[in-house]
């Protein structure tokens, strides 16, 4: 139904990357309440914000034609394009890859004749602003004798006046030369906002684009508040002189017939030698797959559920896509690529037959409908991780398979969150570089939530001073912003025909990478399919475990064939025993583990699943424990809830149960259930659950169910709002708990060295995987040349069960480890693979000196430095000082030694200098080195080495903290591993730090987390005094007070200056010695760091460097 006799068709959104002001929705929503006819998104050389704009149209009931504003790199003026049908938008969007494809990542580069080589097809507008000289005005009519040969009577001029002094000669002037090229004037008002509030944000979001701060922009900014959506009868008002321009609007909304509803996915067509149709080849891997996967027989249920998936498939024409995904599995397992579907795919036996998962959905007893629904018109989501080191192999075989043209990720929207919103707005409202960055400092990870006053003044800045209450008004505005388009984690879109005639594709920021224009949800939305080829480390780490057991212990195992449920390895999980393990190693799921208790895979599943803000927020974690333990009866409504919640003891934990109770209990179709799950995956963004509640709940009291138990499920459902995991995905990823709770038990020396192979990943940094691993009993050992490769590897070791921790004692008789483990170079900061593949190549029998390895590796002196900065050349009998100024002494012989003179020389005979008499470094020095150099020290813990200062702070060892009563006042202090702020905490932080004798948990409430935000933020090493919290075996300290002694670790150098001897060496400045020297027998090194300045200095420099040397902690949330 149209509307006014205007319709706004050249609307710029946010995703006119820092140009708009609006989202694409507002302005779709105003253009509805204002009464237009129509509407057109016209983003600058993109279409990234026009499918939310459909969407939402469609929602509105409002004609919306979608375009672009397509800017030029010649200085061509900027032209307004609407494709008229879906042929020549298929060539706009290969216009649009043309400029990206020929641009760095974000830009477009396009030139006129790239538009005029596309033929007719288009309604075209150069769109005129301000005409400031007379070239400008020749060039505008050069550029519509250029679209009039091309478009002919698709050419407009479009106009747009904001209340400038000259709007009506200026008007007469673009009608005058309109009548000259016979052409149409089309009014608009060029829309930046969708209210004239917005102005202010434009202008800031302006100044962020320009890098000008608003007193220095002037007039780069728009001269008032006009470019915003208006009504017809103000558009009447400014084009009274031409009020056939509004008209020209709705002549243009009847010439164009495209929709973006009409785009239409194929799904590629693999190539099948059989010369089978693409069902029945489908049919046939099924077949044969089932036979594997069932060696003693396929039973009856599974090929009746073979049956129904093949014939919904076959409905649904889904079978090239299930096709596609197979082939992509086939290649990598082809080249020894560990990988596994999860997610909904889980559900379907077909996919488990063919190998694309490995749950069995029948025995685990997973609904289908999770996965396809015959009822929705939504293609399915198959998501298969790979090996994080070897899935660009994955990616690249896909590129080379269906070409650039055919294959691209899809993207993902960067969008302003509070730091970078508070620090962006703070330097355009003239903030210095240090307040902006002392003010985004104060934000936690990546909070959506704006700057409160308290973290103003953390940041010494008045939180009433108006700049500053302006910079947070805005910064708030600004959250939720697209920044820039990014590459999704591993979605691809991939076609049958041409993907660059679907959608625009550009270079992503990855070499040998493309991207298109649109989000997942963008998509989704236009039932376009994705396959999420993902990457994730754990696969990656359990592939290199398996090959260090087939090397070095000439096991030959697999995943499916790892022994399953061994009592041992429960034991070790219940213990919560897991550190590094998948999944279960964090602090909420490691204090879970002794109250649930696994002892089963399916166990496993829950453990994975229940520890979820879902669960969490629906209240279903507590009533399943207590009847896990006994402590409350397992009931049941009506006998028929039995077997859709018997596993999990009458308490809904996934959201397939969910379903199936909607289904069971309130007469739900699968359909219906199904668009319930949507409902619960999209609350927090849309919030259309609610939309359920009365159908949910009358359905159940109907079929007899008491209210206040209907009431209570669909509390629980709608807790899956806050993230709630579907079965089949806990299942697939128990299935790697397992394997790496499995090899952790039996052979934690092979799963330290995988895990340490394939860093970064998991909860805990290396430091933390090799101290597990010792308390194991592994013998860890240091990086060396003569005896490292890239990777940690493997070294006999028969000693291994002498070395089990007391708190490890139960381990006796399940570990199986006879070997060491040799830390790689890949340990070391700074070297790359190539180098040290080299100097292990050459190697040969070893080197006996410095200069031997610079000699026959050719490596630069600066990669030898940071060898021996590792302390790396031990074997020779160099400690990491004597090797570096051996390092040192290279560059001064090096050059003369390597003249052609020099050639046939033998080596050992080549006369270094003499040896020089190093001083030696203080165990604490050489501990901090190593933190430095390898971010881990074998030498000892740095907490170790100020336990005397700490203990005359009353603060305890983190592992004397079982043998206290709980609530106890005490003080622990450690270096902050990680730090953990979950969604469903409610503002709570969980830390974890450790010492020499372990680590402790600590929980920061709120009010506390406020007093002490800049320290849970930043400090290395901190001191935490509150009561002791012990229930189930799961300890706690909960924080009262924290105190950084990162500055304590600064004695590390002087601690022990009594014992060092202190030789002469003129030729090495060691301000540690200097410092040491001026200390007088009786005089504390704290009270000669108060009364001498100079002291005072060398110690604070000492302080700073050991501030620099530990790493900060994970932040997780």
């Amino acid at each position: 139904m149209r509307g006014s006799g205007y319709a706004e068709l050249c609307c710029a959104t946010n995703f006119s990357f820092l140009r708009g002001a609006s989202q694409p929705e507002e302005i779709v929503f105003t253009a509805k309440n204002l009464g237009l006819s129509g509407l057109g998104v016209c983003d600058r050389n993109s279409l990234a914000g026009v499918v939310r704009a459909h969407v939402a149209a469609d929602t509105a009931e409002l004609r919306m034609v979608t375009g672009v504003r397509l800017c030029f790199v010649d200085g061509s003026p900027e032209i307004l394009c609407w494709p008229i049908d879906r042929e020549a938008y298929g060539r706009l969007t290969r216009l649009l890859t043309i400029g990206n494809r020929r641009a760095p990542k974000g830009e477009c580069h396009l030139r006129l004749e790239d538009l005029l080589a596309q033929g007719p097809g288009f309604v075209v507008a150069p769109i005129a602003n301000r005409l400031e000289n007379r070239t400008n005005l020749s060039a505008l009519k050069t550029t519509l004798e250029a679209l009039l040969a091309v478009f002919g009577q698709q050419v407009r001029l479009a106009v747009a006046l904001t209340y400038g002094a000259s709007d009506r000669r200026f008007l007469l002037q673009m009608m005058e030369l309109a009548d000259a090229c016979g052409l149409n004037i089309l009014a608009v008002n060029d829309v930046l906002y969708h209210e004239a509030a917005r102005r202010p944000l434009q202008d800031i979001v302006s100044c962020i684009r320009l890098h000008e701060t608003l007193e220095s922009a002037g007039r780069k900014l728009e001269a008032n508040a006009e470019r915003y959506l208006k009504t017809y009868e103000e558009m009447e008002q400014l084009f009274h002189d031409c009020p056939e321009a509004l008209t020209e609007s709705l002549r243009i909304l009847d010439e164009i017939n495209f929709s973006l509803s009409e785009l239409r996915y194929d799904y590629p067509q693999e190539e099948i030698a059989s010369g089978l149709s693409p069902q029945q080849e489908l049919a046939r891997l099924a077949e044969e797959g089932a036979q594997i996967r069932y060696p003693e027989g396929v039973p009856e249920s599974v090929r009746e559920s073979i049956a129904y998936e093949l014939n919904l498939i076959e409905e649904l024409d889904y079978a090239p896509y299930f096709l596609t995904v197979y082939d992509i599995v086939r290649f990598a397992r082809s080249r020894n690529i560990l990988c596994q579907g999860r997610g909904s795919a889980a559900n379907s036996v077909v996919c488990f037959c063919i190998g694309i998962t490995e749950v069995d959905p029948k025995r685990a007893g997973l609904l289908f409908e999770r996965f396809i629904s015959p009822e929705r018109k939504e293609p399915p989501d198959i998501d298969v991780d790979f090996e994080h080191e070897r899935r660009e192999e994955v990616i690249q075989y896909i590129y080379q398979k269906y070409g650039r043209e055919r294959a691209g990720l899809a993207a993902t929207v960067i969008t302003y969150r509070s730091r970078s919103a508070l620090r962006e707005v703070a330097k355009v409202f003239g903030l210095s570089e240090d307040a902006a960055g002392a003010l985004s400092g104060t934000i936690w990870g990546r909070s959506s939530r704006g700057g409160n006053a308290e973290q103003v003044r953390e940041a010494g800045l008045d939180p009433q001073e108006a700049v500053v209450a302006q910079v947070l008004k805005y910064a708030k505005e600004l959250i939720g912003f697209p920044r820039h388009l990014s590459q999704h984690v591993g979605g691809f879109v991939i076609t049958q025909g041409r993907l660059d005639e679907v959608v625009p594709v550009m270079n992503a920021a990855m070499e040998d990478r493309t991207t298109i224009e649109w989000d997942k949800d963008d998509l989704e939305s236009l039932g376009l399919l994705k396959i999420d080829v993902l990457a994730l480390g754990m696969l990656t780490a359990i592939r290199k475990a398996l090959e260090l057991l087939r090397k070095d212990y000439d096991r030959d195992l697999t995943i499916a064939s790892l022994p399953a449920e061994e009592a041992e390895v429960y034991d070790m999980i219940c213990r919560a025993d897991t550190l590094g393990v998948f999944q279960i190693e964090s602090r909420a799921q490691m204090s879970m583990l002794p109250r649930l208790r696994p002892r089963s895979f399916y166990d496993l599943v829950i453990e994975v699943a229940i520890v979820r803000p879902g669960p969490i927020q629906g209240d279903m974690v507590h009533p399943y424990l207590r009847r896990r333990q006994k402590k409350e009866a397992v009931n049941f409504p009506k006998e028929e809830l039995r077997d859709v919640l018997g596993k999990t003891l009458g308490v809904p934990l996934f959201q397939e149960q969910a379903m199936k109770i909607a289904i069971v209990a309130a007469g739900f179709t699968p359909g219906e259930a199904d668009r319930l799950r949507r409902a619960m995956a999209t609350f927090r963004r849309v919030g259309t659950i609610k939309t359920f509640q009365d159908k949910m709940v009358n359905g159940m009291v109907d079929r007899g169910y008491e209210k206040e138990f209907a009431e209570r499920c669909f509390k629980q459902i709608e807790g899956f709002g806050e993230y709630g995991f579907p079965e089949s995905h806990a299942a697939s990823f128990a299935l790697l708990v397992y394997a790496s709770c499995w090899l952790k038990a039996r052979y934690p020396d092979v799963f330290c060295a995988a895990m340490l192979n394939s860093q970064p990943l998991g909860f805990y940094a290396p430091a933390q995987l090799v101290r597990d691993a010792r308390e194991h009993g592994v013998d860890v050992r240091e990086v060396d040349i003569n005896l490292s490769s890239w990777d940690a590897v493997l070294e006999p070791d028969a000693q291994a069960w002498r070395r089990l921790h007391p708190r490890h004692k139960e381990m006796q008789g399940t570990i199986k480890s006879d070997h060491a483990v040799r830390l790689g170079f890949r340990s070391v900061k700074g070297l790359a693979e190539a180098d040290m593949e080299k100097l292990v190549a050459v190697r040969g029998r070893g080197y006996d000196s410095v200069r031997d390895l610079w000699l026959r590796t050719g490596l630069s002196r600066s990669v030898i430095a940071k060898l021996a900065e590792a302390d790396a050349f031990r074997s020779l009998g160099l400690d990491r000082r004597a090797a570096l100024w051996a390092a040192q002494g290279l560059e001064a012989g090096g050059a003369a030694e390597r003249l052609p003179l020099f050639d046939q020389a033998n080596l050992h005979e080549l006369r270094p200098e003499p040896d020089v008499h190093l001083p030696p470094m203080l165990p604490g020095e050489h501990v901090m080195a190593d933190y430095q150099s390898l971010t881990l020290s074998l030498k000892g813990h740095p907490v170790g080495f100020v336990r005397k200062s700490l203990a005359q702070s009353c603060v305890i060892l983190c592992d004397d903290l079982k043998d206290l009563r709980a609530g106890r006042k005490v003080s622990v202090a450690g270096l902050v591993l990680v730090r953990q702020r979950p969604g469903s905490a409610k503002g709570v932080i969980f830390m974890t730090l450790e010492d020499e004798s372990g680590i402790a948990n600590v929980i920061v409430w709120p009010k506390c987390f406020e007093k002490y935000r800049a320290l849970v933020l930043g400090t290395r090493f901190i001191k935490v005094t509150g009561r002791l919290q012990s229930a189930e075996g799961v300890i706690h300290v909960v924080a009262e007070h924290l105190e950084d002694m990162t500055d304590l670790l600064g004695q590390l150098s002087v601690a022990e200056f009594a014992d060092a001897g202190l030789a002469h060496a003129d030729e090495v400045r060691r301000p540690v010695i200097e410092l040491a020297a001026k200390i007088q027998p009786g005089r504390g090194l704290a009270k000669l760091v108060q009364d001498v300045p100079e002291v005072a200095k060398d110690y604070a420099d000492l302080a700073q460097k050991a501030r620099h040397s530990l790493p900060r902690g994970r932040n997780f949330h």
